[in-house]
């Protein structure tokens, strides 16, 4: 039976995806998708006891030939600047994101001014990067597309993706916001809106389902529970779910867990569970809906002992078909 490969990474904090699907078409009969490139600072990866490693070292160790489609959520550091060494070793033939296509060329790169905050140094980095990396993906004959909700392609055989969310409204939202901040010349009120934006990106990520031959998978990037509105609930059911935010305590609600009403949840936090990730009544929630709880790294939590590992597995199948196994 033809099976979709969905692996998430161990970038630590952060988070990181590759598909594979069988298709003919495509070099080695594969198409292959990277959603998210997990952060790209060396403090991420300097302790690896639990398996973490970089998304480009893991692409190669792979043996990966090719990246057929880059997708970036939002712009935030532990999502994006991973991506950025991709696009000179594997040209991918389309990046999708959220901003205009064309918004990137008239960004001009952003000092990181010395009394940043670390978010707001972080958030500096990733501006810069996603400059960067559209123009690396352009110079390399790829092709940026924007995507907002009600957007679907059939990128191969058996595999339909959808954006279900930022709505076309919340996409033109964030390309003013974006282009606003670069207008300011006031440092003060620079500060001020890089903190706003910074704050709100989550909520902008594109929300993504997949449906593998009839198997859901949804994949909201950072987006909070407060991120799903004006989407059609029967929309949101999936048989894997992403949770987002890392599993913070805002990353779902009840509401949202029973309209999803998953198998199996991911949840993308960090061996030290930074930031207050994987949130034990979270977990908890998840949990006592019926998923089983699946993890990208290894989170310190009462009762959980995972193994080491650098990449959590997935085989897809249709109608709902699933089956996980943590990569050493």
């Amino acid at each position: 039976m033809e099976e979709m490969k969905l692996t998430f990474v161990n970038v630590g904090y952060g988070e990181a995806v590759l598909l594979e699907c069988p298709d003919p078409a495509r070099p080695g009969g594969v198409f292959v998708m990277v959603i998210d490139g997990g952060s790209a600072e060396e403090e991420e990866y300097r302790d690896r006891a639990s398996g973490r490693i970089p998304l480009a070292e893991y692409l190669a160790a792979r043996g990966l030939d090719h990246i057929d489609v880059m997708v970036s959520t939002h712009v935030h550091e532990d999502h994006l600047c991973g991506l950025l060494p991709l696009p000179g070793r594997w040209p991918p033939g389309e990046l999708w994101q959220a901003l205009p296509p064309d918004l990137y060329r008239a960004l001009r790169p952003l000092p990181l001014f010395p009394e940043a905050t670390p978010s707001q140094r972080k958030f500096l980095q990733a501006m810069n990067d996603y400059r960067t990396l559209c123009a690396g993906v352009e110079a390399a004959g790829g092709a940026l597309r924007t995507l907002s909700a009600g957007w679907e392609a059939r990128p191969c055989p058996g595999l339909t993706v959808r954006c279900l969310g930022p709505s076309p409204e919340k996409a033109e939202e964030l390309a003013e916001l974006y282009a606003d901040l670069y207008r300011e010349e006031d440092p003060a009120a620079f500060r001020r809106k890089l903190t706003t934006l910074d704050g709100a990106m989550n909520n902008y990520s594109l929300i993504l389902r997949l449906n593998w031959r009839g198997t859901r998978v949804l994949l909201p990037g950072d987006a909070n529970r407060l991120g799903y509105g004006g989407i059609v609930r029967e929309d949101l059911a999936a048989d894997l779910f992403k949770v987002g935010h890392h599993g913070q305590r805002d990353g779902a609600d009840a509401a949202l867990i029973a309209a999803v009403c998953p198998k199996a949840v991911v949840c993308c936090a960090s061996s030290d569970r930074r930031y207050h990730s994987a949130d034990p009544e979270l977990l908890r929630q998840l949990s006592d809906s019926g998923a089983a709880l699946w993890f990208s790294d290894c989170p310190e939590l009462d009762g959980l002992n995972l193994p080491p590992h650098r990449a959590l597995v997935f085989r897809v199948g249709a109608e709902g078909a699933l089956a996980a196994e943590y990569e050493g």
